[in-house]
């Protein structure tokens, strides 16, 4: 599945998996494959009536019609709206259910991190981490950032860092002793009667391992 590609525009939905099938000698069931791939309501639908997220769609069946072992995924969901690369998702993440591998190229670290068992970070044309994308992660994962909005006060002693600025008014405090820190800082709070507008504790994402990697 290329990341740019037409379907043939005058073919119904079922006509162009009829050709495509047509070239394997064991395919899948035409009518299968477009329920696999969420497209039974445009069956009889040419290909060049289709929405962008249904041409995608197709182009998901295309490949999958002659029934691989081994599929190329080339950036699937790019420029799709948040609702589309969801249900683009759904299908991507329901291919190895049919035994099927898939090698998924993608810019967006949050479709990895939803969608890949393996995932090889490349850089410059080399290969500069790989792993479960959990594993990836957790090479990072004692750490997180606290961050909130602080009171007109000095913060408390015993923090293991200083908070630093940051965005819209907020101070981040960047961790390992997560427990800890939100034990003295929400204790100090409640001591004094202040509020922390806007406590949030995040962790690594893959993306946070990306941009070190690549930075």
């Amino acid at each position: 599945m290329l990341q740019e590609s037409q379907p043939p525009g005058l073919l119904t939905v079922r006509e162009a998996l009829e050709l495509l099938a047509g070239y394997f000698p064991a395919p899948r069931p035409v009518a299968e494959t477009i329920a696999r791939v969420g497209l039974e309501p445009q069956t009889d639908q040419r290909a060049g009536k289709l929405s962008g997220g249904q041409k995608r769609r197709l182009d998901v069946a295309m490949a999958l019609v002659g029934d691989p072992e081994l599929l190329f995924l080339d950036e699937p969901t790019t420029g799709f709206d948040p609702a589309a690369r969801r249900e683009a998702w759904e299908v991507i993440a329901s291919l190895p259910a049919l035994g099927k591998t898939v090698l998924l190229t993608t810019h967006y670290m949050e479709e990895a991190q939803r969608l890949a068992d393996r995932v090889a970070i490349v850089q410059a044309g080399r290969i500069v981490a790989e792993g479960a994308p959990d594993a990836l992660a957790g090479e990072r994962a004692g750490q997180a950032t606290i961050a909130f909005t602080p009171p007109a006060a000095e913060l408390p002693a015993g923090l293991s860092a200083t908070p630093r600025p940051g965005a819209r008014g907020t101070v981040e405090l960047r961790t390992e002793r997560v427990v800890e820190d939100l034990a003295i800082l929400t204790g100090w709070a409640r001591e004094h009667g202040h509020d922390l507008p806007g406590l949030t504790v995040t962790r690594p994402t893959l993306e946070d391992v990306y941009l070190d990697l690549t930075a």
